[in-house]
């Protein structure tokens, strides 16, 4: 049974905000991740699904792009400016520029409508698990020259400064961090990463290589930290630590 949004109950491991105008497909998607451990609350419109998914007590949140009341891609960003939630966007538009600006807004992944629920359900544990760090057993903290990372607590600090990340950057970060001067392509970073490699398109991790270097402070156009080396792929400078 679909959970309003007055009832906080969290009797299964995971809680997911469904933000879905079409209520047929929200129904139908909320009864399939029911069935495998999944509640969901589902509301219908942009503003009433921002006003929920900041409030801290999701996993993880569906979103829609094409939303009555706020657009989908301005709730992203509002989202993401105010909370580290793990979003997966899901919607009808298809085009590569739509899905480039959804994960520069944020979103930790993206799947275009008519989805598999199954696969659906398979981001939804891939991005939660990145997001508590259940990815993999625990590691102690190491460093990258001014970079510390700590897969534990999922933190990372440049300089001593903590660096605020979402669940994907952190794993791509991570990924590359433990092959420091290695140089990695796209598609061995996707793997790394735990990313869907059978929808994943290159420019996905061009975008989140991208949003890694603004919060590192890394000049794009003459990256320090984050290299990128023609045709090949990406490589962190340094040597862990």
């Amino acid at each position: 049974m679909m959970l309003s949004v007055n009832e906080p109950t969290r009797s299964t491991p995971l809680l997911a905000l469904l933000v879905e105008d079409d209520v047929r497909l929200a129904a139908l998607t909320r009864d399939y991740l029911e069935s495998h451990g999944v509640a969901v609350v589902s509301v219908t419109d942009g503003r009433r699904g921002l006003s929920e998914a900041v409030t801290g007590r999701y996993d993880v949140v569906l979103l829609d792009l094409m939303l009555p009341g706020k657009d989908g891609l301005e709730v992203c960003r509002e989202v993401r400016a105010r909370s580290d939630v793990p979003i997966i966007v899901l919607t009808a538009r298809g085009e590569e520029a739509d899905r480039v600006m959804g994960l520069e807004l944020g979103a930790d992944d993206y799947l275009a409508k008519p989805y598999s629920p199954r696969e659906l359900l398979a981001r939804i544990r891939a991005v939660t698990r990145r997001a508590k760090g259940r990815a993999g057993p625990a590691l102690g903290a190491f460093r990258v020259g001014s970079l510390t990372i700590d897969p534990g607590a999922r933190r990372v600090e440049l300089e001593g400064e903590e660096v605020h990340l979402t669940g994907y950057e952190f794993a791509l970060l991570e990924a590359l961090a433990r092959r420091a001067g290695r140089v990695l392509s796209r598609e061995q970073l996707m793997e790394l990463a735990k990313g869907s490699a059978e929808d994943a398109f290159d420019r996905s991790i061009d975008v989140h290589v991208s949003r890694l270097r603004q919060k590192l402070g890394d000049d794009p156009k003459r990256p320090r930290l984050i290299k990128t080396v023609r045709g090949s792929g990406y490589v962190l400078a340094g040597e862990p630590e």
